[in-house]
């Protein structure tokens, strides 16, 4: 049960993600302001 939750939650995640960037630029530009924001939380600014 708890397997399937995990797979099923994956899987969601994945698709949503997919449709949020549609292409290889736009997952770029998520992956750079994921940096920047994990960066901003680091040292906290």
């Amino acid at each position: 049960m708890i397997r399937k939750f995990i797979m099923a939650a994956i899987a969601g995640s994945l698709v949503l993600g997919a449709s949020a960037c549609n292409t290889v630029k736009g997952l770029g530009k998520d992956i750079e302001s994921a940096g920047e924001a994990g960066d901003e939380a680091i040292n906290g600014k």
